[in-house]
């Protein structure tokens, strides 16, 4: 992949993590008002806006090994994501048509996310 092509596909990852972290917020305007509904949508929103905002700050990394350094908490971040959304759906918490496709999202994303970083 050319540098022209890499930087419009880094930044055309950021803004799906941007729409992710956007519905992520969406998602935890209907949480229950239980303990359980609490605290998953307590992390679920940390680890969901977090791999926007983690992403953002590798792509203002000053070298590869930066780089790949941030890139390691976007993956782990995402995959916090995913593992809150896969609870949320087992448990029946909230079982929409929204938080099935959100996980899907999810999963899609953490994939390209690995990729990106195994590829440096």
């Amino acid at each position: 992949m050319e540098q022209n092509e890499w930087v419009k596909y880094k930044i055309e990852v950021r803004e799906r993590l941007r729409a992710f972290a956007l519905k992520i917020l969406d998602l935890s305007e209907i949480f229950p008002e239980v303990t359980r509904g609490k605290v998953v949508n307590y992390q679920l929103t940390k680890s969901g806006t977090s791999v926007y905002a983690n992403y953002r700050a590798a792509l203002r990394s000053r070298s590869k090994a930066e780089f790949f350094s941030k890139m390691t908490i976007v993956v782990e971040e995402a995959d916090e994501s995913e593992m809150w959304l896969d609870l949320i759906i087992a448990s029946g918490m909230i079982n929409t048509d929204f938080v099935q496709s959100l996980h899907a999202e999810s999963e899609e994303l953490l994939k390209i996310l690995v990729s990106m970083r195994s590829k440096l």
